[in-house]
């Protein structure tokens, strides 16, 4: 996949990272002349497992899915990345291949950091490595709850779950298709439905127009919450 220039959008984006701020006049302006734009359309793999890893990623616009290679047919889903998130820095900060692929589940833009500068802000910049450490604790958290939810939760608890703040922190309304939450979860689209019917009855989510949208979070805790032990 071809890198381009970022565009006005990547550049705003940019200026919006509370960690920007904190650096020099000249390393602001490094930062807005290395970063890059990878697109990419719906279903397709953006960064490839096994693949050198080339810098830390942003998701600008749509939405991505980190998943592990496929293994007999199936694969196991990590997570989804929504617009405005970081995501990465893990494979950044290791001397070896990306360990997943990076899957569009619609057209996605994705913003690239590039590894020297990724390396050079660690070394310079405190503010930096506290975004880092911070977000590299949220992303335990997430990793934990999806490896706890494999193993011992119910269909009702998953789909909850990647429903849940833990995964959506950035935006309010995250309006996922029945398809992409299926994907993200591990759980076929009938399933996925069957659950999201019951929640819907239970006014906790909307389905309107194809797309799920959560209208009570307190409600939704109390039902993830209700669904550990099943």
């Amino acid at each position: 996949m071809q890198a381009m220039f970022a565009a006005p959008s990547a550049q705003r984006f940019i200026a919006t990272q509370q960690w920007f701020h904190s650096l020099s006049p000249g390393r602001q302006e490094e930062v807005r002349d290395t970063v890059q734009t990878l697109q990419g359309d719906k279903g397709e793999t953006m960064l490839a497992a096994g693949t050198p890893v080339q810098g830390w990623y942003a998701v600008l616009n749509g939405l991505v899915m980190l998943h592990s290679p496929e293994a007999r047919g199936r694969h196991s889903a990590f997570l989804g990345v929504p617009d405005g998130e970081w995501f990465g820095e893990g494979s950044a900060m290791k001397p070896e291949p990306r360990r997943y692929h990076v899957v569009a589940l619609r057209e996605t833009r994705l913003l690239c950091l590039p590894l020297p500068l990724f390396s050079a802000l660690r070394d310079t910049s405190l503010a930096f490595n506290q975004y880092l450490a911070n977000h590299l604790n949220m992303r335990l958290g997430q990793a934990m709850a999806i490896i706890e939810a494999g193993r011992m939760r119910s269909p009702e608890h998953r789909v909850a779950l990647y429903l849940s703040p833990l995964f959506w922190r950035s935006t309010r309304r995250i309006l996922l298709t029945q398809e992409e939450l299926g994907h993200l979860a591990g759980l076929s689209r009938q399933t996925v439905n069957r659950v999201l019917r019951a929640l819907e009855a239970l006014h906790i989510v909307t389905l309107d127009l194809g797309r799920v949208a959560v209208v009570d979070d307190d409600a939704l805790r109390a039902y993830l919450a209700a669904t550990i032990d099943h």
